[in-house]
């Protein structure tokens, strides 16, 4: 029975340790050719998959864009819902959006969301993935608030 156990225990697979919160390093940023900035503040996500890394990107935008996330829960009917792809760089910089439903009845809401991620850049640094493609769902009220699904508050 001991030799069984034993065995057993062999077999098991080590636990990947718990994954810190996201770290803040600054770097110097050059605000024209030759010219450092104060230091910026730059974040790194410990995501390893790409629906963890989400929760790191959608807390990003909504830092960037406090005044336009819609509080608490939206109403039932909404102006516009697009799902969107994007993929980013080691650094955190935007390489590519994709869309895999966009509002096409709200042409408007595209760009601005487009716009939107564009101008958040740079993202936390994905360090343990290297890059990273993630999905959210943008969920838009037509006071041109909106709510990401991964931070949603709900819905009445």
């Amino acid at each position: 029975m001991a030799t069984v156990a034993a065995v057993l225990a062999s077999c098991s697979s080590t636990p990947l340790p718990p994954m810190p919160p996201a770290t803040v390093a600054t770097a110097p940023v050059t605000s024209q050719p030759g010219q450092l900035s104060p230091q910026a503040v730059l974040k790194t996500s410990s995501a390893v998959t790409p629906r963890a890394y989400r929760q790191d990107a959608a807390s990003h935008i909504y830092e960037q864009n406090e005044a336009r996330i819609f509080k608490g829960k939206l109403p039932p009917l909404l102006y516009a819902i697009g799902v969107l792809d994007v993929e980013l760089d080691g650094k955190g910089n935007v390489r590519r959006l994709d869309w895999r439903r966009a509002p096409s009845h709200a042409p408007e809401v595209v760009a601005e969301i487009e716009r939107t991620v564009r101008a958040a850049a740079p993202y936390p640094v994905p360090a343990r993935m290297g890059k990273v493609t993630y999905t959210d769902v943008w969920l838009w009220d037509k006071s041109g608030k909106f709510q990401l699904d991964t931070l949603t508050e709900g819905q009445l």
